[in-house]
């Protein structure tokens, strides 16, 4: 079998199990020894069959983090950068979002992982850091922990 049929079939293989990036793509084939030459030109074939698509990958996988996971835009965008996407890509998957629209899905989160309002510093922190670590911008985290002490001392 010749270097680009096996190189296609392989990474074909690979695009079986879930979407992927061009670069997992290019690093999977890499340690399957497929020369870059070969890996370059399955890669090309793929994107034109419309199988592998960075930009469609991108959208996708930030609306499954954000509905599934409760990620923010920072944690996206730094998962998809070690994926390999490219910047542009990220930005119009991350998209223009307002800042509304992400405090109310920090305080959804917030609703689900918290019982009850923080009631000290400790507390506080705790859920700060929470937001911090899903990808929230920190003064939105701010926001959003002070919206929900008061939503719970209502």
């Amino acid at each position: 079998m010749a270097s680009d049929d096996r190189a296609l079939e392989v990474a074909v293989g690979h695009l079986g199990k879930r979407d992927r990036t061009e670069t997992e793509i290019r690093r999977y084939l890499a340690g399957r020894d497929i020369g870059e030459r070969a890996a370059d030109a399955a890669v090309v074939e793929l994107v034109r069959m419309g199988y592998l698509d960075d930009a469609r990958y991108a959208r996708a996988f930030a609306e499954d983090r954000r509905a599934l996971d409760a990620w923010g835009p920072e944690r996206i965008e730094r998962r998809l950068l070690e994926l390999g996407v490219e910047r542009e890509h990220i930005a119009a998957a991350i998209g223009v979002r307002d800042e509304e629209t992400e405090l109310g899905a920090a305080l959804d989160l917030l609703r689900r992982r918290c019982r009850v309002a923080p009631s000290n510093e400790r507390e506080r922190e705790r859920a700060l850091g929470m937001l911090v670590r899903k990808g929230y911008d920190l003064e939105l985290a701010y926001d959003a922990v002070r919206a929900f002490e008061r939503l719970r001392s209502v």
